[in-house]
């Protein structure tokens, strides 16, 4: 893709005064930043550079960022760590960042939101037929909860 008819070119001191204002109104991720600077015609030496920066100055921290998209897709999207894992990975996070903040989730906690999601589905969907069953899995693997977590409350639910 051709990004330059896209976007403007910057600067290096207008990138930088640009990605530590999109920076500080929200955690970003190193791939996010780096997608913003190639959009901006900015690449090689120079691009590493001021990502460099970025992070010296404290505006770019990837366990930072793995904690907060941790934290709101739990919390808020109600996902399971299979999807939570899964979009860390999508956006480059390596694999010491991504068990850090997955485990700031409580097992409790997760496990009382499985249950309450499981509930809420279990009551629109009903359980009587085998499709029943099948769609009420498809659903709480779609929202990235494990397998032998959702078939040992389907089996306690009979």
């Amino acid at each position: 893709m051709d990004y330059s008819t896209k976007k403007s070119k910057w600067t290096q001191e207008t990138a930088l005064k640009e990605l530590k204002r999109w920076c500080a109104a929200e955690e970003r991720s190193h791939q996010a930043v780096r997608t913003k600077l190639i959009e901006h015609q900015i690449y090689g030496d120079q691009l590493e550079a001021i990502i460099a920066e970025l992070i010296g100055e404290n505006f770019l921290n990837e366990l930072r960022f793995a904690k907060a998209y941790v934290s709101g897709k739990f919390k808020i999207n109600h996902w399971g760590r299979n999807k939570i894992r899964m979009g860390l990975k999508q956006k480059n996070i390596s694999t010491y960042n991504i068990n850090k903040a997955m485990a700031q989730i409580d097992d409790d906690i997760y496990m009382e939101l499985l249950i309450e999601i499981f509930e809420n589905k279990r009551k629109m969907t009903g359980t009587k037929t085998n499709a029943d069953k099948q769609k009420l899995v498809n659903y709480l693997l779609q929202k990235g909860f494990e397998m032998n977590l959702i078939m040992e409350l389907l089996n306690k639910s009979k």
